[in-house]
């Protein structure tokens, strides 16, 4: 049996949910204002709130983080697709200093899907979808 130790403590944990809600509304209401390019740069403004974290450390901490994303927005009773997530993902590391990557993907058969995704250094941040998509834009 083993014990797995969690990567935020509980107060971290709390003011963490607070955080992702904030940045889940503040992604909603900047998706109505511009494009999709026009988001993700106003997401991505600086906003540091913690000191730069190690290289090691941080795709860790990404994917950390990433688990807390999902997990807040499992419990909405609001669209949290894939795109919402990654936004949302997108200004909690960019809060944080870390770089990151907005993937979507398409795939055509057996009928058209699109996925979003965040990556860094190539690393997916939020659960993978089980299906495989062919990359169609990287922001």
């Amino acid at each position: 049996m083993s014990t797995r130790r969690s990567a935020f403590t509980s107060r971290e944990r709390a003011r963490l949910a607070l955080e992702i809600l904030h940045d889940y509304v503040r992604v909603r209401l900047q998706m109505r204002r511009g494009g999709l390019r026009e988001t993700v740069a106003a997401l991505r403004a600086p906003a540091r709130t913690a000191g730069p974290v190690e290289t090691a450390d941080a795709t860790r901490l990404a994917i950390n983080l990433g688990a807390a994303v999902g997990r807040v927005c499992d419990v909405l009773p609001t669209d949290s697709r894939c795109l919402i997530r990654s936004l949302v993902l997108t200004r909690v590391l960019a809060r944080r200093g870390l770089d990151s990557a907005l993937v979507i993907g398409v795939r055509s058969e057996p009928s058209f899907e699109a996925h979003a995704w965040l990556e860094r250094d190539g690393v997916p941040l939020l659960p993978p979808h089980e299906q495989e998509f062919s990359r169609l834009v990287e922001i």
